[in-house]
């Protein structure tokens, strides 16, 4: 069944069970029956982009993407993920780097470009990010970013060349549980 769009979501946890984090807020996304999981990739670990925020060490992360099918628009679809991450007791205290134990992030939502203050599309960091681009190229390596018309694969071999990101050049995979 077409649900009519097609999403790609960053799924990130650094706190408690990451893995089994990820996998729960992979499984109530699909829960409300307004979206449909197409494919996930495998999960990697990887270093926080920044190791302390204010004297707290910030834990690895578990890093993953699924795509998705959806009949939400992308506004109803970022406040699905928002309260899937509270559900998931992810506390929102407004600083940038902290610790959470769900991160869920629309990467892209159809080829929609998106600049408003509440909600960017594409994913405005995305093509920074190892722990992004990796799992995007496990799962859709020819698929074109709108607006740097370039490929995930594409997108992903530059930023190894450029070594832009080295805290995260390190990537473990784990598997999914």
């Amino acid at each position: 069944m077409d649900m009519g769009h097609t999403a790609f979501i960053g799924v990130g946890s650094n706190l408690g069970d990451r893995v089994a984090n990820c996998e729960f807020a992979v499984t109530l996304l699909q829960q409300d029956g307004l979206t449909k999981l197409l494919i996930k990739s495998k999960w990697y670990e990887t270093r926080a982009l920044v190791r302390w925020c204010d004297s707290t060490l910030v834990p690895d992360y578990i890093n993953g993407v699924v795509r998705i099918e959806t009949e939400l628009s992308p506004y109803e679809l970022l406040a699905a993920l928002q309260k899937i991450e509270n559900r998931l007791g992810r506390v929102r205290t407004g600083k940038k780097w902290e610790p959470r134990t769900a991160d869920l992030d629309i990467l892209f939502y159809d080829d929609m470009v998106i600049d408003t203050p509440t909600l960017k599309i594409p994913h405005p960091e995305l093509h920074k990010r190892m722990f992004v681009l990796r799992p995007l190229c496990d799962i859709a390596p020819t698929f074109a970013h709108p607006v740097l018309n370039e490929t995930m694969q594409e997108l992903l071999l530059s930023l190894r060349a450029n070594e832009v990101n080295e805290a995260i050049q390190v990537v473990r995979e784990i598997a999914s549980a």
